[in-house]
């Protein structure tokens, strides 16, 4: 079986609320940030790869108002806040372990999978990585999916995906790949059970 993690929200912690609030003090700052920065199409296309972070910060002052350091702050302080959940590299291990074939598919901007791949080290667990900014396609658009699924020689119908996100998981489906919707580390060992990826340990 291949079985394919999302980063952020499942490996890594993403939450745009506790985020700013790790970051900004003030309630009507941090808003501005939400709706004209994290919320925003243009940190989709920062995840695609189409937009430099130079580029989001201009347009960012210009859309907000707010000082062009703040946003430069808010994007320095993404990657250090993308730790990993507890018990979820442990997960990651067992399914190894179990013999599986392992995949990252992300949408991420460069920064952030610098970051990444620079201070942790259980990319060693996985056979292979697919991430939005590398090739500018983002979930949850069809063409990444195919991509990961041409790119490494998976069926589909052997390949579990499992992302935080509704609309990347029914998107995945629609390929006829299997996915779980993961809520906390518990459940997705549980829906890996299921998926026959994982026995049930007492």
């Amino acid at each position: 079986m291949n079985v394919v993690f999302d980063l952020g929200g499942v490996i890594v912690r993403w939450d745009a609320d506790a985020f700013l609030e790790s970051v900004f003090d003030c309630p009507e700052t941090r808003s501005l940030l939400r709706r004209g920065v994290l919320d925003h199409q243009d940190w989709i296309e920062l995840d695609r790869g189409t937009l430099e972070p130079a580029d989001v910060i201009d347009r960012a002052v210009a859309r907000t108002g707010v000082p062009a350091t703040d946003i430069q702050r808010l994007l320095a302080a993404v990657p250090p806040f993308l730790e990993p959940y507890p018990g979820v590299v442990e997960l990651v291990a067992d399914v190894k372990r179990a013999g599986h074939r392992l995949f990252v598919l992300s949408n991420m901007h460069r920064a952030s999978v610098d970051y990444l791949e620079r201070t942790h080290d259980f990319w060693s667990l996985f056979d292979g990585t697919v991430y939005s900014c590398r090739i500018q396609h983002v979930k949850p658009e069809q063409e990444i999916y195919e991509h990961l699924l041409a790119t490494y020689g998976l069926e589909a119908t052997e390949t579990v995906f499992i992302d935080d996100m509704r609309e990347n998981i029914d998107s995945a489906a629609g390929l006829g790949i299997r996915t779980v919707h993961y809520r906390d580390v518990d459940q997705c060992r549980r829906a890996l059970v299921d998926h026959g990826v994982l026995e049930i340990t007492a």
